[in-house]
């Protein structure tokens, strides 16, 4: 099944306790396609600037990924530098550099415009929903936001929200955007305000699919080797929409499975800077790490213990 991606693609300068770069492919499209292209072939619509090196996008090339609707503009491509703290979860952002993603305006290819799956990376709502208005027939739409657009942009935020399947979004900002302190009262709230599929992440500690009234807890596989979680996010979103594209449908089962896949791909995202753990993985690799995290979730027995 067709998998779209609407983000960003760009160059990242990263600080850890550990470690330091100064130039790393990054964005929000680039992540989850590192991801998603393991399971569907992907398209990708972004922009970068005549200063990007396409080279360093040719191990995405080999998995499926279609770069026919991202364009090259006139100018600098978009570039962030962020410093994380010893926690490696609280990061302060030293300067962030627009570039040629100020003026994106996403226009979509016509084949495109036929893709069944879709993931609205965290771009203006605005954005989001224009995009929207592109696509033919959708079967599921996901989309990503984040406290910024949720105090500066909420009406066009909600007006995008109305039109979508799925919301990933983090505890904090469920919080934010529902004006709730419980999350699950903040949640209740924000399938009102269209998505009744919400994915909500947390960290080191998994994630939470909200369906309807229908509640799954996925943790996060643990990781010794905790290298730099940027990109991990949307690393985790292309393994959840790409293993949905994979199936071609969409059901309880299925939604389950996804979000243990996106926690299967954000754990090896963030063992290396940028994408570079992504790039050669084997299938087998995949695998294996699945394999771990059901034993994890799994309780030996488990229609025995329910007869206590």
């Amino acid at each position: 099944m067709g998998l779209l991606v609407v983000g960003s693609v760009a160059y990242d300068a990263i600080e850890t306790p550990f470690a330091k770069t100064e130039k790393a492919l990054g964005g929000s499209a680039m992540f989850f396609s590192a991801a998603a292209g393991y399971f569907a072939p992907v398209h990708l619509v972004g922009v970068v600037g005549n200063d990007f090196d396409f080279d360093e996008l040719a191990f995405l090339r080999k998995n499926n990924i279609d770069f026919e609707g991202l364009t090259i503009e006139n100018g600098e491509t978009f570039r962030w530098a962020g410093r994380y703290l010893n926690n490696m979860i609280d990061r302060e952002t030293i300067y962030t550099h627009l570039g040629v993603f100020e003026s994106f305006n996403p226009l979509l290819p016509e084949k495109y415009k036929e893709n069944e799956f879709i993931f609205l990376a965290n771009i203006h709502p605005s954005l989001q929903y224009s995009v929207l208005q592109q696509i033919h027939r959708p079967t599921f739409i996901a989309m990503d936001t984040m406290n910024f657009w949720i105090t500066g942009a909420l009406e066009d935020l909600k007006k995008t929200l109305q039109h979508v399947d799925a919301l990933i979004i983090n505890d904090s900002e469920v919080r934010l955007l529902s004006q709730e302190h419980n999350l699950f009262t903040g949640a209740r709230k924000i399938q009102s305000m269209g998505p009744q599929v919400l994915i909500i992440k947390k960290g080191e500690h998994g994630a939470i699919l909200i369906q309807g009234d229908s509640y799954f807890a996925c943790p996060a596989l643990p990781i010794e080797n905790l290298f730099d979680p940027t990109g991990a996010g949307d690393t985790f979103a292309g393994g959840f929409m790409g293993y949905l594209a994979e199936c071609g449908s969409v059901n309880e089962t299925n939604l389950r499975r996804a979000v243990a896949m996106g926690a299967v791909m954000a754990s090896f995202c963030v063992e290396r800077f940028s994408a570079e753990r992504l790039k050669n993985l084997t299938i087998e690799e995949i695998r294996q790490r699945a394999a771990q995290l059901l034993r994890m979730i799994q309780v030996e027995g488990d229609d025995h213990w329910l007869h206590l």
